[in-house]
């Protein structure tokens, strides 16, 4: 019910008269106050627990701590979760760690690139009556992968199928599978794809999506249809994955036309296209100074209630209508990126502000600056050496001095102090109508 202090009070009658919950009921009032962000209450009532259960001859079972462990992986605090794993129940003869355990701290890790920090927890596991399982190698595999070390991942899963009552799935290929796709070296990819169908694990629609964008990321798309047409044989039907990475390929390759293509056979399908899938096709006909359709394609994101969209996917658009002076356009594509929750970036505050300038609408882009200041959206070196030149060149000295104190990234702190005399730069070659 949220009535946290409540619960607090009823906790510490029961501890000072001796009783305890049950792992079950321990388990929910833990997660409740974790949940609550209540941590701190949450590792003490644990902890009491755990002292009064050794009293009394009883334990607190493992997936008690597990939860809040996993809870802490989940909000992203990994180094409390890390810090106590180490000091309250590695080092505790109240609690005792399984492999669940040390997985979840593994993954957790993982998550955030500590692979070798990982590592050593792996290597301890044997310490405390545990032992690693294919999860585990999952976990320290995929982790190696995400930070580029496959390799290392690689000699990893030859050390996992020589382990007695242990061997590799589908999961552990793929990754390492993924992490050369990475890397671009597709032939190391497929060969661990051939060796896994050699060992009887077959590949599943995750594993080839990923080869079919590892091939179209290299622009070999007669690979990526190849393998497309060998997954269809073996009867995985394409998802919008398949056809988000199939359509990354050819827009890539420069085959937008093709791309556009199976943007409908997607439709055919009744397959919706993700976040991703617009941000392809839209950042493509941009490049390709096809703007109508790429606006056409933000129309139709517009009325998906479904997807709430990034900057990314609206700023090559905004590019090319300021690009081509169109900024009624740009400020109406703009103010729908508002009306989506879509907040604007760094990004997309340069490209409004330098397509007012080009235009000569200094007011205005000193307008967009202001409120990009005022959403503590910090300008780097590239915007404020931008807009202090086009106001020098319309006359407007006093407002490029105060855009010129502006704090920002990247920029040299003696030039951005109030406190040095520095001559402004006015020979940047941006076109200005004034």
């Amino acid at each position: 019910m949220g009535f946290h202090d409540s619960a607090m009070l009823v906790f510490k009658f029961m501890k000072a008269d001796g009783y305890l919950l049950e792992n079950s009921i321990l388990e929910s009032v833990v997660l409740a106050l974790a949940n609550a962000g209540k941590f701190e209450i949450a590792k003490e009532i644990l902890i009491s627990q755990a002292e009064l259960g050794r009293e009394e001859g009883r334990i607190v079972r493992p997936f008690v701590h597990n939860s809040l462990l996993s809870l802490f992986m989940k909000r992203s605090r990994v180094d409390e979760a890390v810090d106590f794993f180490k000091h309250h129940i590695l080092r505790s003869e109240r609690l005792f760690p399984d492999t669940c355990t040390f997985n979840t701290v593994i993954r957790g890790l993982c998550r955030v690139g500590g692979v070798d920090k990982a590592f050593e927890f792996f290597n301890d596991m044997g310490s405390f009556g545990c032992f690693p399982d294919t999860v585990t190698y999952n976990t320290l595999i995929n982790g190696l992968c995400s930070v580029g070390q496959v390799n290392r991942a690689r000699g990893l899963l030859g050390n996992l199928e020589l382990q007695d009552g242990l061997s590799p799935d589908v999961v552990t290929y793929t990754s390492v599978i993924a992490g050369y796709c990475k890397l671009g070296r597709m032939d190391e990819a497929i060969n661990l794809m051939d060796e896994m169908t050699t060992y009887g694990i077959s590949p599943n629609l995750v594993t080839f999506n990923i080869l079919i964008n590892g091939f179209g990321k290299i622009g070999d798309m007669f690979s990526a249809i190849k393998m497309y047409g060998r997954m269809c044989a073996v009867g995985y039907p394409p998802d919008v994955v398949t056809f988000t990475s199939l359509i990354d390929g050819y827009c890539r390759t420069g085959e937008l036309d093709q791309g556009l293509k199976l943007w409908d056979e997607m439709n055919t399908r009744n397959l919706s296209p993700n976040l991703y899938t617009f941000s392809v096709l839209i950042s493509a006909l941009s490049k390709e100074n096809r703007l109508n359709e790429a606006r056409d394609l933000l129309r139709q994101l517009k009325s998906r209630d479904d997807i709430v969209p990034q900057p990314f996917v609206y700023n090559p658009v905004l590019d090319g209508f300021c690009k081509a002076g169109n900024l009624s356009e740009a400020n109406v594509i703009a103010a729908e990126m508002e009306s989506k929750g879509c907040c604007h970036d760094k990004i997309t505050f340069t490209i409004l502000i330098l397509g007012h300038c080009m235009k000569g609408r200094m007011l205005e882009a000193m307008a967009i600056f202001d409120k990009m200041l005022s959403l503590g959206c910090v300008p780097d070196d590239i915007t404020v050496s931008c807009l202090t030149s086009c106001l020098l060149k319309a006359g407007m000295v006093k407002e490029a001095y105060k855009v010129r104190l502006t704090p920002s990234k990247n920029l040299n702190p003696d030039l951005s102090s109030s406190k040095q005399s520095v001559p402004f730069q006015t020979s940047l070659d941006i076109p200005v109508a004034v």
